[in-house]
């Protein structure tokens, strides 16, 4: 099951996330998301657990929990939303 993890201390690595997710079961990745042209994190990442049961615990326990002295929100991620070219250009056909 794949995690997101959202305001996290702009200091918090990968290390960090998979540290805090392990106490829950086997964690596959843990990655804080950084921003391209700054190098800086973006304040969120994503775990990924194999065992949906982990999971779901993980998620359970440590939303709204404090990391580094701020709360963050852990739950599961959703699907990343694409780009649609085809549902914009009909919009502009209309018109």
């Amino acid at each position: 099951m794949n995690i997101y993890i959202g305001n996290l201390d702009y200091n918090a690595t990968d290390s960090d996330l998979q540290r805090m997710f392990e106490a829950f079961g086997e964690v596959s990745s843990a990655n804080v998301i950084i921003d391209k042209s700054s190098g800086r994190s973006k304040g969120f990442g994503f775990v990924e657990m194999p065992a949906k049961a982990e999971a779901e615990e993980a998620i359970t326990s440590l939303n709204d929990s404090d990391m580094n002295g701020r709360n963050i929100t852990v739950n599961e991620a959703r699907p990343r939303e694409t780009n649609n070219s085809t549902s914009r250009n009909s919009f502009r056909s209309r018109y």
